[in-house]
């Protein structure tokens, strides 16, 4: 074979594999125009775009709400992994009644720049958390994280993408539609993808998955949803949804990585609340509720 039919020589050269050990050490370099830069030369803009590598906006900032109900053992876990991103971030630490030590923990979490500790005196819930941390979100985009280990904030980049490249104003990131993944138990995915068909068949999109944490919206859809949103509990996934399609805004869906955790690691989503969603699929989706 001659020479000018060569493969060219793999990309990581010796500038590229001290790029990526600076980046080792401060993620906040993989967001770099340097950094992108190099990547786009060495590999091309079509393969970098399906990598998800990119640059963000001047002055962006992404808000991450967590909601915390006694999750002491976690949260530290779940903040270092925020970090790890290398995003701006303003971290949302809502405090929904916990009685383990959590709201000492993250009264200490908030000395840092880039979080933020709100407590709620007694449990009102997962929903009344995220409104209450919607409330205070100043980013760009926000996105909800749980605050336990079931999953990755390393998969904001491929959610942040569409929204930034503004080919959707919501995305969410599904966790039962692709191959490459962990296998929960039958009857979780089952419960999750009745509720999903349902509330397909009621606000008129084709999600796989309705009920997943990582819901990434962009600020001038949440300004305008926000202060419409009632639900307490685990119904908000049903009602935020139903909203977001009622008005017409784009929606997209990227797969992310989940590790299902049981109920004696802390999972507290039960039967109750797959009760309440088909009421919140009634209410807010056939019955077109505001």
């Amino acid at each position: 074979m001659s020479a000018n039919n060569d493969p060219p020589p793999y990309p990581a050269t010796s500038s590229s594999l001290a790029a990526t050990r600076s980046v080792q050490d401060d993620p906040r370099l993989q967001w770099s125009d340097a950094y992108v830069a190099r990547w786009r030369a060495a590999l091309g803009d079509a393969v970098c775009d399906r990598l998800g590598i990119y640059t963000l906006p001047a002055g962006f900032r992404l808000s991450v709400i967590v909601p915390v109900f006694n999750e002491a053992t976690t949260i530290d876990q779940v903040i270092e992994k925020l970090r790890r991103t290398g995003l701006p971030l303003e971290i949302l630490l809502v405090n929904d009644g916990s009685t383990d030590g959590s709201a000492n923990r993250l009264e200490s979490l908030a000395q840092a720049a880039d979080i933020r500790a709100i407590h709620h005196e007694r449990n009102r819930g997962k929903g009344a958390a995220i409104r209450t941390g919607l409330q205070a979100a100043s980013g760009d985009i926000v996105v909800i994280q749980d605050a336990d280990l079931e999953y990755n904030p390393e998969d904001f980049r491929v959610l942040l993408q569409p929204l930034l490249a503004e080919e959707a104003d919501v995305a969410y990131g599904t966790r039962y539609g692709h191959c490459d993944r962990q296998v929960s138990p039958w009857w979780h995915q089952a419960v999750n993808g009745l509720l999903t068909g349902l509330t397909n068949l009621a606000i008129g999109l084709r999600l796989t998955d309705v009920e997943t944490c990582y819901k990434m919206i962009r600020r001038p859809v949440l300004d305008e949803i926000a202060p419409t949103l009632r639900e307490n509990r685990f119904g908000i996934e049903i009602e935020l949804t139903a909203k977001l399609a009622r008005r017409r805004w784009r929606f997209v869906e990227r797969p992310i990585r989940y590790q299902h955790r049981w109920y004696g690691e802390g999972k507290k989503i039960g039967w109750r609340d797959g009760v309440s969603a088909l009421r919140c699929i009634l209410l807010y989706g056939l019955c077109r509720r505001r």
